[in-house]
């Protein structure tokens, strides 16, 4: 009796129903959202991906086919026992069809390990390890707004060219972090680049002075950040304050513009980071950004933009197979391409990953910024088949 009254304080906690059984295939698409609402990456994905993926909901008309569309949503805490116990009790006792995943990699790759044995769709924003997509690919995983290889490839690359060929990591002690600088440092080698030294620190680390003055002392051209949220704005704050930007270029390899936010102009500019959208690149994204304004405060991160995309793009399967069977809905994300004001002439590759264009950016001087939340001139743009795996890099046996 306690355990069923907690169930419905919980599911009236998170705004849903708490349907029978026989309703759930017949009667509700469930979509649940397990990310980090509360943690170091909850401005990447967080409480704006929920939002972003109400809209989308929304702007579907709320309902396909009569059966109206359901949200559940909980913050996973970036533990991975927790994200994969949610997900399997949510699929088994919930019956969810699709999990949007953000947060921490490893509770992310958790999560599509369950996904892939219940035969449900996981779609990634917020997420970065290349893993999903190549050594531990899954015919359910669709990996949507980027990933650490195109983190690599685009900032990276861009960044030799330039001259810029000696790097200082500064690495989360995660899965993420790993992949990171893995991913990097096989782009740097390959285009005549090299690492200089290489520190990982854990998650939401209070005092990065000493990782500041070893990353001086190494006499590297580049700070290269393969850390995010709370972590890389910290780390960026102690770098101006030790006057490491002076001496050496700063790339935030997982930077988003709430955290150009976090600091201010003054102290990000002439910062280099990678992006996979931007507000303000083109009339859709200002339209929709406004919207997102509008109910959030702050302009949109690419990852929330990617999950309304995503969620748009999932629901538009739905609606097209008229099925939220796991295995039909997936073949028709594969078969549709996507064009909207995420990405244009984007698609989902049989290994899972969505290609769309990328940007190296760099923030403007405060002089150069005209109005609010304008941060970022394109350095370099991308092309979706040059950012990301390569058919012939990938260890994803979908797509050999």
């Amino acid at each position: 009796m306690i355990y069923g009254i907690r169930n419905a304080i919980a599911a009236l906690m998170l705004g849903v129903t708490f349907p029978c059984m026989a309703q759930i295939s017949e009667n509700v698409i469930r979509i649940g959202v397990l990310t980090d609402l509360s943690g170091p990456y909850m401005d990447v994905d967080g409480p704006g991906g929920v939002e972003a993926i109400r809209m989308a909901i929304a702007d579907a008309g709320g309902t396909i086919d009569g059966r109206r569309i359901e949200l559940l949503v909980a913050d996973h805490q970036n533990r991975t026992d927790l994200a994969v116990s949610k997900a399997r009790e949510w699929i088994d006792t919930r019956g969810v069809d699709v999990i949007f995943a953000g947060g921490a990699s490893a509770a992310v790759l958790g999560m599509a390990q369950v996904a892939k044995e219940k035969k449900k769709p996981l779609i990634v924003n917020g997420a970065g390890s290349a893993r999903l997509t190549n050594e531990d690919c899954s015919p359910y995983t669709v990996h949507y707004a980027y990933d650490t290889v195109a983190l690599a490839k685009v900032g990276g690359a861009a960044l030799v060219r330039q001259g810029l060929k000696s790097w200082f990591f500064v690495a989360l002690d995660t899965a993420f972090g790993a992949s990171t600088v893995s991913d990097t440092s096989e782009v740097l080698r390959a285009n005549g680049g090299k690492v200089i030294g290489v520190v990982r620190h854990p998650v939401n680390l209070p005092d990065f002075s000493s990782i500041m003055l070893q990353a001086q002392g190494s006499g590297a051209q580049v700070l290269a950040l393969a850390n995010a949220g709370s972590d890389a704005v910290n780390a960026i704050k102690s770098a101006k304050e030790f006057g490491v930007m002076r001496s050496m270029k700063v790339a935030g390899l997982n930077l988003f513009i709430g955290d150009v936010y976090s600091f201010g102009l003054p102290t990000a500019q002439g910062l280099y980071l990678t992006e996979n959208w931007y507000w303000d690149i083109s009339p859709e994204s200002r339209a929709w950004s406004k919207r997102f304004f509008e109910k959030m405060k702050k302009m949109p991160a690419g990852t929330q933009a990617a999950q309304y995309s995503a969620a748009s793009h999932y629901l538009a399967a739905v609606k097209e197979t008229r099925s939220d069977d796991g295995d039909k809905v997936m073949a028709a994300m594969k078969s549709m391409p996507i064009n909207d004001m995420y990405a244009k002439n984007g698609r989902i590759r049989a290994d899972g990953r969505m290609i769309h264009e990328m940007y190296l950016m760099q923030v403007k001087t405060p002089a150069e910024s005209h109005y609010p939340w304008d941060y970022y001139r394109i350095a370099e743009r991308v092309p979706a088949e040059e950012a990301f795996t390569t058919k012939a890099q990938s260890k994803c046996p979908l797509w050999k």
